[in-house]
């Protein structure tokens, strides 16, 4: 019986590993020559949104590159206070700014049936739309984000060759300390096992998905598909946003950036457990069903494979030694791409562990009433009304 349920671990692996998109390799390997076009003659129009709530910490720093990127066409920096409860606006004010191009709004109070991040969003798409032509785009990151200076140029350019609607990059994520190196990666790699990059850009697939740190988007296709007010209770909103443009015809890009990344630290295990688990029962529709089938799965893949190479005899150890190193394989591209040391494939499974706690933690969450976590609010169920407000 443990024989068998080692052949179908092996069997889950090889269609992950080849049916999947390449999600193991299509991210942080497929690292395409975005500098290499024809000059650009014409360049729209960009508003970068930053919505922003208690974001002190890191918002000069984000708003600073910003504002020295070296775009050659005409840009804004929309920054939207989200009622924050610290100096995040006032410090994005004091920004050195000659040319004139951050506006700093403070956000109002946020509607029912919105969530707080995409009411920010929303405030900001209604100033850009004041000033954007249809020819224009819109720039969606976070205040948490430092990009370098070619950043906006590479994207739009990259956007126009390839005629995009939409071009999402995953940016960065901090690994200084020690639980970002050990458990930060994997939601990289996490992320691309649910959303293969590839079939995010096929326009035959079904799959649309997006990376919120950076999502670049034509202002048409944006007014296409109803604007940010279409996607106000959404949860996921990059996500989602991926899919209706992808839905409405649109075409997609989703990939590893190199120049982009998160200064948001995450010093303590809990706080990368509360990151996976605010949005895990989310993503798998609050079902239970669904919810089960990720544990089965999660045993058979991570589990099974490393208890028949540490406690099997055998062909049974020579079957999980085998399932063990496909998964460790697959992992390398990740790790290559956070610059770390190739050891660290071999945690794999505890760190797959972590994240299924996480999982299961963030449906106990939902079912001990408490919603949907993040920045001080709690949203129920399907919706983003708030529970629990704290600001």
């Amino acid at each position: 019986m443990l024989f068998s349920a080692g052949v179908l671990s092996l069997l889950s692996w090889f269609v992950l590993l080849f049916c999947n998109g390449k999600f193991w390799y299509g991210g942080p390997w497929l690292k395409e020559n975005l500098q290499a076009s024809p000059k650009e003659t014409r360049w729209p129009d960009v508003v970068v949104i930053v919505p922003a709530r208690d974001e002190a910490a890191s918002v000069s720093a984000s708003v600073a590159s910003l504002l020295a990127q070296d775009y050659p066409g005409a840009f804004r920096v929309v920054l939207v206070d989200d009622e924050s409860t610290d100096e995040t606006a006032k410090l994005a004010r004091t920004l050195p700014d000659p040319d004139k191009r951050l506006t700093v709004l403070h956000g109002a109070v946020r509607p029912a049936g919105w969530s707080g991040k995409l009411w920010a969003v929303q405030q900001g798409q209604e100033e850009a739309f004041e000033w954007l032509s249809d020819e224009g785009m819109v720039l969606l990151t976070d205040a948490d984000i430092v990009h370098a200076p070619d950043h906006l140029t590479t994207l739009v350019r990259r956007a126009r060759q390839d005629r995009l609607d939409l071009i999402s990059e995953m940016v960065r994520l901090n690994v200084g300390g020690f639980w970002e190196k050990a458990l930060v990666p994997a939601f990289v790699y996490f992320f691309a096992m649910l959303y293969p990059f590839r079939k995010i850009a096929d326009p035959t697939s079904p799959v649309g998905g997006a990376a919120g740190g950076t999502v670049l988007l034509r202002r048409v296709m944006l007014e296409k598909i109803g604007g940010i007010a279409s996607l106000r209770d959404a949860l996921i909103d990059d996500c989602t946003l991926g899919a209706r443009v992808k839905q409405a015809g649109g075409r997609l890009y989703l990939g590893c950036s190199e120049q982009a990344w998160s200064i948001r630290a995450y010093q303590r295990p809990e706080e990368i457990w509360h990151m996976i688990a605010r949005n895990a029962y989310v993503q798998l529709h609050y079902s239970p069903w669904r919810l089960f089938g990720v544990l089965l799965a999660m045993m058979l893949v991570w589990v099974l494979p490393v208890s028949l190479l540490l406690f099997g005899r055998g062909r049974k150890r020579g079957l999980g030694a085998l399932v063990y190193g496909l998964s460790c394989l697959s992992f390398v591209p990740t790790l290559r791409w956070f610059n770390l040391s190739l050891w660290r494939v071999l945690p794999l499974p505890l760190v797959a562990c972590f994240y299924l706690m996480a999982t299961l933690g963030s449906a106990a969450d939902h079912y001990r009433g408490r919603g949907v976590q993040w920045r001080g609010r709690s949203y129920a169920e399907g919706t983003s009304q708030e529970l629990h407000p704290h600001s």
